[in-house]
């Protein structure tokens, strides 16, 4: 049979459009999945101020409960990491977050903040627990060649879920209320539950024994200079964030500026370039080094401090932009490096990096919260930049960078 001049061109392409159109349906999915498992982490930042009223407490009080999710997830984050050996990872993904769900849908009625910061610390486990067991799944799963882009459509889910979980939470809120807010993002966790039990396959536990105990794997980590410097940057990196755009909110409801709800959750569009920038973090790793592409991010998240203080809507906005772009770019920078330098159990050592980030996140919460109730926004805003500064120093310690 003669062959048609073409054909095997008209082959090529048509083998090369189903190939992209698998990976373009692969990064969706692994998106979307990122998406339904992190979106109640910081959605309810930006509904802080009405939360504050409705429990009338003060903006400090407030900003811990609500972010006192991240003490579960410096918990799970560290337990899920040694026992997810011997983990179904899909199965443990769907219970996690159709557990989710439950104290979501709780949070619509707890009666004070004590419960409510306890509900917010159940979420955090469940949380850190699909978020660590999908990093586990996608690293066994994926070859090498599809980890770098299954990580990067992992991560900008998770930034999508900054915008987008904050928007929604803010304009549902302003027309329905707190309780159907929390309903609602109560089944977004079981749409998250469901999602990945049709799409992701089954995966066997290993069968391996662990050499070492894990009390052995993490002085093996500590021991390492420049991991200990990269736990403590990511301990940096999460204070500072949570810092801006935790209390920024009640420095917008306040005069001189004083917009709504839903203008509070038009202002975290900041986000979209972050979901543009941070898969270029590979890139500026391969350019400037581990080190340089750090100081570049904590850099572009400096410069955007003293807009934030500024008491003008166009500055504040400006200056978030530059600090999500910037502490999104480090956090992904710091994350590649303890993956590249841990030799040994690299479950272990991302478990302690993220659990020292979400730590991060609790402690500036904590003393950030302080500083805005007795001495303002700008006395917060310095404590931010003493925070970048000092991930800035620890980046000199970073080994094979």
């Amino acid at each position: 049979m003669v062959e048609v001049p073409g054909s095997a061109v008209i082959a090529t392409a048509i083998v090369q459009w189903r190939t992209a159109v698998t990976a373009l349906w692969r990064a969706t999915l692994i998106g979307l999945i990122a998406f339904l498992t992190l979106v109640d982490l910081f959605a309810t930042q930006a509904i802080l101020p009405m939360l504050a009223e409705h429990y009338r407490v003060t903006p400090a009080a407030m900003g811990l409960a609500v972010n006192a999710t991240t003490v579960g997830m410096a918990i799970a984050s560290l337990a899920v990491a040694f026992a997810s050996p011997k983990l179904d990872k899909r199965s443990g993904i769907v219970l996690a977050l159709a557990l989710l769900a439950i104290p979501t849908l709780l949070l619509a009625v707890a009666p004070n903040l004590v419960i409510f910061a306890g509900l917010r610390i159940a979420q955090g486990l469940c949380m850190a627990t699909a978020f660590a067991l999908t990093l586990a799944h996608l690293g066994e799963r994926c070859s090498l060649r599809d980890k770098a882009g299954a990580f990067a459509a992992y991560i900008t889910g998770n930034v999508a879920s900054n915008l987008v979980g904050r928007l929604v939470a803010a304009a549902f809120t302003d027309h329905f209320g707190l309780a159907a807010n929390f309903a609602l993002f109560a089944g977004l966790n079981l749409t998250g539950a469901v999602l990945v039990l049709l799409t992701i396959d089954r995966t066997q536990p290993s069968s391996s024994i662990r050499r070492s105990s894990p009390f052995a794997a993490l002085g093996t980590h500590l021991a390492h200079p420049g991991l200990r410097a990269a736990f403590a940057i990511g301990f940096c990196i999460l204070f500072a964030f949570i810092g801006v755009f935790t209390y920024v909110n009640f420095v917008l409801v306040r005069p001189p500026i004083a917009i709504g709800m839903m203008g509070i959750g038009v202002v975290y569009v900041v986000f979209l370039p972050s979901i543009l920038t941070t898969p270029l973090a590979g890139h500026a790793v391969a350019r400037l080094g581990t080190r340089r592409a750090l100081w570049a991010g904590l850099g572009v998240a400096g410069l955007g401090l003293p807009l934030v203080a500024l008491p003008s809507l166009g500055s504040i906005v400006v200056g978030m932009v530059l600090v999500a772009i910037g502490t999104f770019l480090a956090q992904a920078v710091a994350t590649g490096y303890v993956g590249h330098e841990a030799t040994t159990d690299r479950a272990a050592a991302s478990g302690l990096y993220l659990s020292s980030y979400f730590c991060g996140g609790i402690v500036g919460t904590a003393v950030l919260g302080t500083i805005f109730d007795a001495f303002g926004w700008p006395a917060t805003v310095l404590g931010i930049g003493g925070a970048l500064l000092a991930a800035a120093f620890l980046a000199l310690r970073l080994e094979s960078a």
